[in-house]
């Protein structure tokens, strides 16, 4: 019977980052990277479906979960890419298999996009970012104004002192007000781990408040896009309906993809993987 999985540390770009490996390590690998402001133990229901037949291990990104923060507050998504090529590197994972969530799944579609040799199969749940829509409003912005921008975010973040709750049951509550969906033992899981008791006996969550802004600065979209086009592995692209995420079988981005597919689950946020849990662990065993 699995009880949990166990945790350990790698380095990357001298930062020491957290992953937590469910065992079974003569099974081929099974990497399941999560999004912004989560931790690796959000995958807990998945790991346990899947851990008998796949060796399964999900990282917490840097400045998140149990990793350590960036020194300078600054969370670029080279850097995440780095981490996780560091991490399959280290562990010699390849060919891996990667599930990943927004954040988790761009890191991810960037990584297959570079090393397409490296991943077996790709699934993707709502990790594409913004939609053509958005892009385009975002790219009416000037530089400087986007650089403008991101120094005033810079300093409210700054000046911005982590959320204190005064017991874990008002955390629980937040957790339940940021997604509807969940069931009330989901919220409590992920409150637990997601979680860090100050000192005066209050709780915080664990992500570094800096991480919810990105660099200005970034790859340009049509070498994003070309990324998507060097994946060379069997391709899966999750969406919720209810979701504020643009489903990329409508808006055209699909057709950069060689080998992709999407799914569209009804009555499901941007956590499909939670929101419907059954069905979403059944896709992925067909998929996989």
């Amino acid at each position: 019977m699995l009880i949990g999985p166990t945790s350990h540390i790698y380095i990357s770009q001298r930062l020491r980052l957290h992953y937590v490996d469910w065992g079974n390590p003569a099974a081929p690998p099974l990497l399941l990277v999560h999004g912004s402001r989560d931790h690796c133990r959000s995958w807990d229901w998945t790991a346990r479906a899947l851990a008998q037949d796949w060796h399964v291990l999900a990282p917490d990104l840097r400045g998140h979960g149990d990793s350590d923060w960036s020194p300078d507050g600054t969370y670029s998504m080279s850097a995440f890419v780095y981490d996780l090529a560091q991490l399959i590197h280290q562990l010699e994972l390849q060919p891996v298999t990667i599930v990943g969530h927004s954040l988790g799944g761009s890191v991810s579609l960037r990584y297959t996009g570079l090393y397409p040799r490296a991943v077996r199969k790709l699934v993707v749940i709502e990790g594409m970012a913004l939609g053509p829509e958005h892009m385009a409003k975002l790219e009416t912005v000037s530089m400087a104004q986007r650089m403008r921008d991101w120094i005033d975010e810079r300093r409210q973040i700054a000046g911005r002192q982590p959320k204190r709750y005064q017991s874990l049951e008002q955390a629980y509550q937040r957790m339940k007000t940021a997604n509807s969906y969940l069931t009330d033992e989901q919220a409590r899981h992920l409150t637990h781990h997601g979680v860090i008791q100050n000192e005066d006996g209050t709780y915080s969550w664990k992500f570094d408040n800096c991480a919810r802004i990105f660099p200005p600065v970034d790859l340009e979209p049509e070498v994003i896009r070309q990324l998507w086009g060097s994946i060379t592995c069997p391709t899966r692209l999750i969406y919720g309906k209810d979701s504020w995420a643009s489903n990329p079988a409508e808006d055209g981005r699909l057709a950069y993809f060689r080998n992709a597919e999407v799914s569209l689950y009804e009555n499901a946020g941007h956590w499909p993987h939670h929101d419907r849990l059954e069905q979403f662990v059944a896709e992925l065993r067909g998929f996989l």
